[in-house]
């Protein structure tokens, strides 16, 4: 039997993706967004005729019905729920109608109509866990008979040097059941139930090396492109941002088994963007950097020019495509697995990627809710 998925804020597919490489026999039947750029690429990599652009909030219960779908994969706008903006709204954010929306009024009128998913699964980002949204569609998903397993998840526990901690929602219909959970269906699982233990930050518990629960998490080198030896890299960070913003950056090594967490404004904001490379790693880093603010203390017009034999520069769209596992192998490229419509800024791409999901912690979670 093959699952029929409905893919829901379908982005660039990360959600397709990680139930292609999942143990499930399944497809995405359907897809929908509104971003014309996500949906030219979705197109680009799984066919004509899957994706649609469309407003989410204006599906209706009828329309669902038809694909008679057993999975549904979401992955609703962040926006209203991230840490990252102070002024977020939750459920009260016009970015936050449309899922509540499917939850509320679609998903029980497909109940009424016996044409429901049996299996759930909701991304988002680690907050949306206190968010009132969370609230209201827990409450609709027990009312209709869903068992739910919430899990905050990040991909250092799978061998992956990024810290993208995610929140994820998984929904069973009843008399469908949870594995492992041991009636703990309340709490939020630092771990998959069953399978391993809580991950533990060693930077916050003292725990010297305790890096994933998983095993060893590979260094960054492994998702690193080959070195083709042109300076400055095309990727270099441009020296006026480095004057002016330099200090402010997220600098890892290609040694490091960690990086923070990219999102949809990498290359045009500085903090908390994602993490920068310093390709060169025999310079101490932050005795460079004091070496340049002493220099243009002192008036040194030329002082960013002691923060060159650094190289630093940006990650690449090839390579974070390999850190959200879109690409299965580090020595694999686009051309082998994923493909960019020709006329796709750099910009698009950071933006699409930095939206998507972690296709390899995704997998395991389809795994685990069909287990």
């Amino acid at each position: 039997m093959t699952v029929k998925a409905l893919e829901f804020y379908s982005g660039i597919g990360g959600l397709h993706r990680a139930l292609a490489q999942s143990n499930v026999h399944g497809s995405v039947v359907r897809a929908f967004d509104w971003d014309q750029s996500a949906c030219r690429v979705y197109t680009a990599n799984y066919g004509q005729r899957v994706v649609q652009k469309v407003d989410i909030s204006s599906l209706m219960a009828a329309e669902l019905a038809q694909s008679d779908a057993d999975l549904w994969l979401l992955s609703p706008s962040c926006q209203p729920y991230t840490v990252l903006n102070p002024l977020a709204k939750g459920a009260e954010d016009p970015r936050a109608k449309s899922f509540i929306r499917l939850m509320e009024d679609v998903l029980p009128e497909l109940v009424r109509m016996d044409k429901q998913p049996r299996y759930m699964l909701v991304e988002n980002v680690a907050g949306f866990e206190s968010s009132s949204t969370r609230v209201r569609v827990l409450a609709t998903l027990r009312a209709l008979r869903y068992t739910t397993v919430e899990l905050l998840i990040t991909p250092l526990q799978f061998g992956i040097p990024n810290s993208r901690l995610r929140y994820y929602l998984l929904a069973k219909a009843s008399p469908l059941a949870f594995a492992g959970t041991d009636g703990q269906e309340d709490r939020i699982w630092r771990h998959i139930p069953g399978h391993g233990t809580d991950w533990i930050d060693p930077r916050t518990q003292g725990r010297a090396g305790e890096e994933s629960v998983e095993g060893e998490v590979a260094e960054l080198r492994d998702f690193l492109d080959e070195d083709a030896g042109v300076e400055p890299h095309p990727h270099a960070i441009p020296e006026r941002v480095l004057e002016k913003w330099g200090r402010l950056f997220d600098i890892v090594l290609p040694s490091a088994r960690r990086t923070c967490c990219f999102t949809r404004g990498y290359t045009n904001l500085v903090e908390r963007a994602g993490s920068v490379l310093q390709m060169n790693e025999e310079l101490d880093t932050t005795r460079t950097f004091d070496a340049f603010l002493e220099a243009q203390r002192a008036g040194d017009d030329e002082a960013v020019r002691l923060l060159r034999p650094l190289r630093l520069r940006y990650f690449t769209p090839t390579e974070l495509l390999r850190l959200f596992a879109f690409l299965p192998h580090p020595a694999d490229t686009p051309s082998d697995m994923f493909t960019w419509p020709a006329d796709i800024s750099s910009k698009t791409k950071y933006k699409l990627i930095g939206n998507s999901v972690n296709v390899r912690v995704v997998t395991e979670l389809i795994n685990y809710l069909f287990e």
